[in-house]
């Protein structure tokens, strides 16, 4: 999986989950363009979560981690996009469902309840699992509501 282009984007509760991920990312030889915030200051996660969901929506990079205290503001943030499909996930299982069963293109990471190793791990498990198809597929197709 070596060379996927990554967009990722976080609030101030992820800025420091991202900056690690950041390393782990140029460690293992990702690509990833990065939308901030890069401060503990207080920020609209909003600002930094559309601009990976608009990378991946048209197709500029293969998928995006978005990051904020729960998970949950980013995650419905970049779902409000047509074609994308956020996936919030605290462990690898999860991960690995949305890539498998939902063809997930984004995970939202919720930094206030899991570690850098998990996050790892997480990024990882996604990485690592193919879309399924087939049944999935059929029901991926009935989410948009046009």
């Amino acid at each position: 999986m070596i060379n996927k282009k990554i967009a990722i984007g976080c609030d101030h509760a992820g800025f420091e989950l991202k900056a690690e991920l950041k390393k782990y990312l140029n460690e293992k030889n990702y690509s990833f363009e990065d939308f901030g915030t890069n401060t503990g200051n207080s920020v609209d996660y909003p600002d930094h979560i559309h601009p990976v969901a608009e990378l991946v929506e048209k197709g500029k990079v293969e998928f995006g981690i978005i990051i904020c205290g729960s998970g949950n503001g980013a995650s419905m943030t970049a779902n409000k996009h047509q074609g994308i499909r956020a996936a919030l996930c605290w462990n690898e299982e999860l991960a690995t469902l949305s890539k498998q069963h939902n063809n997930a293109n984004i995970i939202a990471l919720p930094a206030r309840f899991i570690t850098f190793e998990t996050a790892k791990k997480i990024i990882e498990a996604y990485l690592n699992a193919d879309f399924e198809g087939e049944r999935h597929q059929r029901r991926i197709n009935k989410i948009p509501l046009s």
